[in-house]
């Protein structure tokens, strides 16, 4: 018996690819003309207390540059100070006090470019909240205090960009994640592809309600169905009983799927594994935060890669 080899990749377009790289650590990219001419707040809404100073945008801007940098917030407010001070710009900055207590009640929503999602895949991940490392766990093994937030995604398959994103608690099963991912996109979607732990009627009943096509493969020692919103359910499961799971996999192109895993690994690659807020309210925000700025990115230019 021989030992297969790892398939080998090539990059296409190599030098756009490596351009859209060196642009992700402009700043120019992070602090655009838009947040700087909307840095004060001239909306004065009828609010109890003090009017607020500094925008929406102002306070994206300066924690934008915070996930983006890995900074703390006193070093973020003394980058965003810094950069007043190149641009000659007399305006003021926010304090880190201010950022962390507007960080909480900041509302942020991801959307899409695109009039129609053709193929919404979707997965969860863990993002580590506090506890001890992973060479600590391996030795001594896990403490009790040890805890982690659960992450769901959403990602366009075609244009890679993250749609919807949704922070839980680490004992939220993967089926309750779906229809609250769904119920954020704002534009209709044909399919939707995710894996067996999503097999389950809310899910199926979710994607259903939205005019969506289910490509989720059963679970194995699966039966029919008889409810009305799970045709698609017991389609597939058909399907899997001619052509075999590999069979149906590729007809349906259930392989789409695996570009969330890899959105999830640039997601932490880039950023972190870790959530740096302790109120659950801040660390939606960081979240979401994250995932702009790496639509953003995505939008700067992604590898076309071909096998060799």
């Amino acid at each position: 018996m021989t030992n297969q080899t790892k398939r080998q990749y090539r990059i296409r377009n190599w030098a756009q690819y490596n351009s859209a790289l060196v642009r992700r650590g402009s700043l120019t990219l992070w602090v655009d003309a838009k947040s700087l001419d909307t840095w004060l707040n001239t909306n004065h809404a009828a609010r109890r207390g003090r009017q607020r100073l500094y925008a929406d945008a102002a306070i994206l801007c300066a924690l934008t540059l915070r996930e983006v940098y890995h900074l703390p917030l006193r070093a973020t407010e003394g980058l965003v100070c810094s950069l007043m001070r190149l641009l000659t710009l007399d305006l003021p900055v926010p304090h880190y006090s201010t950022l962390s207590r507007r960080a909480r009640f900041l509302q942020l929503t991801l959307g899409s470019r695109r009039k129609q999602i053709k193929n919404l895949v979707i997965d969860s991940t863990g993002l580590k909240l506090y506890g001890e490392g992973e060479w600590r766990v391996r030795q001594h093994g896990w403490a009790k205090h040890r805890t982690w937030r659960k992450l769901h995604l959403a990602l366009d398959a075609d244009s890679h960009e993250v749609t919807a994103a949704l922070i839980t608690n680490k004992d939220v099963v993967d089926p309750r994640g779906l229809p609250r991912l769904l119920k954020q996109l704002e534009v209709p979607v044909e399919r939707v592809l995710a894996d067996g732990a999503y097999d389950a009627r809310e899910c199926y009943q979710a994607v259903y309600q939205c005019g969506a096509r289910s490509i989720i493969p059963p679970r194995k020692g699966s039966v029919l169905w008889k409810d009305g919103y799970l045709r698609d359910r017991n389609s597939n499961l058909r399907q899997v009983e001619n052509l075999g799971a590999e069979g149906w996999k590729r007809k349906v192109k259930y392989h789409r799927r695996s570009l969330v895993e890899c959105a999830i690994f640039r997601f932490k690659t880039i950023f972190s594994e870790k959530l740096r807020a302790r109120e659950v309210e801040r660390q939606r925000t960081e979240v979401t935060i994250r995932c702009l700025a790496l639509n953003r990115m995505t939008e700067l230019g992604m590898p076309e890669s071909y096998a060799m």
